[in-house]
C-alpha cells in the first residue's frame, strides 16, 4: 500500500505538527505502506519523510524541476520523481497513491486534498481522502464543511467520505477499513 501525504512545507508554530508528522511517518513505515508526498526536505514535509526513512520505510517525493533548483529536493530519499508542473506533480502523485492524507498545511495542502476529495466524489477514483487532525487544526474546516452539508451543497454521502481523526494510527485503520460509497448517479434529474 501506498499513501500519499499532503502537508506544509513550513514547520508551523506549534511543535505538536512537526511532532505528529513524525509519527506519521513512523506509523506508515511501520505498518510497510510507503510514502508518497512533495519531495521537500523542509517543514512538516521533511519531518514526515525522514521519520518514515529512519524506520525503513520506502519514500517517493515527487517535485517539480523549479522546486528542485530551489535546493528544497530531499537528497536521501528512496526515489525522487522530477517532473516539469505543479500540475504534473499532483497528477503522478495520485497515480501512484492508495489513499491521501491531508496533515497541517496551507494553500498547497487544501488544494491538494479538494482536488482529490472531488475526484473521489465524481467516481474518478475509490481512493480514501483523510485529515489527521493534529490538535484541532482542522476543526473548524471540519464544521465548516458539516454547515455546507446543511444548506444543501454537499450530499452528506460525499461528505462522509472525508475521513478525519486525531491519531496516526487510527487514521491508518480507518483508510485499510474505507470502503467508497455507492452511488449510482450524482445528480439527480431537475436537481439543480
Amino acid at each position: 500500500m501506498r499513501l500519499c501525504v499532503f502537508c506544509g512545507s513550513s514547520a508551523g508554530q506549534d511543535p505538536v505538527y512537526i511532532e505528529t508528522a513524525r509519527l506519521l511517518g513512523e506509523a506508515l513505515a511501520a505498518n510497510d505502506i510507503e510514502l508518497v508526498y512533495g519531495g521537500a526536505s523542509v517543514g512538516l514535509m521533511g519531518a514526515v519523510a525522514d521519520a518514515a526513512l529512519a524506520k525503513g520505510g520506502h519514500v517517493i517525493g515527487v517535485m517539480p524541476q523549479a522546486l528542485v533548483d530551489k535546493e528544497i529536493a530531499h537528497a536521501g530519499l528512496s526515489d525522487l520523481r522530477v517532473v516539469g508542473s505543479m500540475h504534473e506533480r499532483k497528477a503522478m502523485m495520485a497515480e501512484l497513491s492508495d489513499g491521501f492524507i491531508a496533515l497541517p498545511g496551507g494553500l498547497g495542502t487544501f488544494e491538494e486534498l479538494f482536488e482529490v476529495w472531488t475526484w473521489a466524489q465524481l467516481g474518478y477514483h475509490k481512493k480514501p481522502c483523510a485529515l489527521l487532525n493534529v490538535a484541532g487544526f482542522y476543526d473548524k474546516l471540519a464544521g465548516f464543511l458539516d454547515d455546507v452539508v446543511e444548506r444543501g451543497f454537499v450530499k452528506p454521502i460525499h461528505r462522509a467520505m472525508l475521513i478525519v481523526k486525531d491519531e496516526p494510527a487510527a487514521l491508518i485503520d480507518a483508510i485499510r477499513a474505507y470502503e467508497p460509497p455507492k452511488v449510482e448517479k450524482w445528480i439527480k434529474a431537475g436537481e439543480r
